[in-house]
């Protein structure tokens, strides 16, 4: 596929032989295997789900994998489903995994996707300031005008987008094609699901001294209800920004992926983005420092201390 490199081996690589599973697909940064019955068929009704540690940047999955990354976005996300279960069911079966993937992977339900990339913005930063600064709209929803890089707004939104193949950038969507995508009743209740858990995670968050800007939640159906699935509130589902640094009119300092993005668009990678050649591996100095971001969000926001 254009544009894009194949991960490379590194903890949790691609695809592990996990006696009792087969191999059903592979993301940018999930895998995922079915369990198998006892005739040895793969059962239709759950997945187990595996966080590895991958990283990707600027459409290309970096040969370099952030150590225990996998682990910190497992669970940083069960402990979020454990904060959000009066708002939204979750897809968890359990965490009983093999022993190859603990502590990274999870067994869920096996859900039918809403094929729309749900995303609630709290501040005005990235994708969204680009539609701002066109027509003073984001995913065809007018914003006071005066925004700026950073900027809080009123309340959280809904900015919808599709969902892309992997490799392609996901286009922003107006409510309309929601609803024309999958029905009134699951467009608002996506919409003001996508737009409660944003404001949970931030009620929270700032508990914690750290700011959610914006996050992308994923819904599967199951009967008439929507249930939270995937990955939620995580560093590389959401933007974090500490709270004590925030100042709108410029970029924000975030606990994410940063170093990694500066560095390869930095003169000391020798990349050129714009070549469409694969970024040059990590240097071990950007591959602590990100994983030191990943692991400070995910201690800040659950008081407890990472163990991988």
């Amino acid at each position: 596929m254009s544009g894009m490199t194949s991960p490379q081996p590194g903890p949790a690589a691609l695809p592990l032989d996990l006696p009792g599973y087969a191999h059903v697909y592979s993301g940018k940064v999930r895998d995922l295997y079915a369990p198998l019955d006892p005739s040895g068929a793969p059962r239709d009704d759950q997945l187990l789900l595996v966080a590895s540690d991958r990283l990707s940047a600027f459409d290309f999955i970096l040969g370099t994998p952030i150590p225990d990354k996998g682990a910190v976005l497992t669970q940083l996300s069960l402990w979020w489903f454990e904060q959000l279960e009066d708002l939204v069911p979750n897809h968890v079966v359990s965490t009983e995994v093999p022993a190859e993937v603990a502590g990274r992977a999870v067994l869920v339900r096996r859900l039918e996707m809403l094929p729309v990339e749900c995303v609630a913005r709290a501040y005005l930063t990235g994708g969204g300031l680009r539609e701002y600064v066109a027509d003073g709209h984001v995913s065809g929803v007018r914003l006071p005008d005066g925004l700026v890089d950073g900027s809080r707004l009123p309340e959280p939104v809904f900015t919808p987008s599709t969902k892309a193949p992997v490799g392609e950038h996901d286009q922003p969507m107006s409510y309309a094609e929601v609803v024309a995508a999958v029905g009134e009743r699951t467009a608002q209740r996506a919409s003001d699901l996508t737009t409660r858990i944003l404001a949970r995670g931030n009620e929270i968050a700032a508990e914690r001294g750290i700011l959610i800007a914006d996050t992308k939640v994923e819904f599967g159906i199951d009967g008439d209800d929507l249930v939270l699935a995937d990955e939620v509130l995580t560093p590389d589902s959401s933007r974090f920004w500490p709270a004590d640094q925030w100042e709108p009119g410029h970029t924000q300092p975030s606990f994410d992926k940063e170093f990694v993005r500066e560095w390869l668009t930095s003169p000391a990678s020798g990349w050129d983005k714009a070549s469409g050649e694969a970024p040059p591996p990590l240097p071990d100095d950007v591959l602590e420092r990100t994983r030191a971001k990943y692991v400070e969000a995910y201690e800040r926001l659950t008081g407890r201390t990472f163990s991988s």
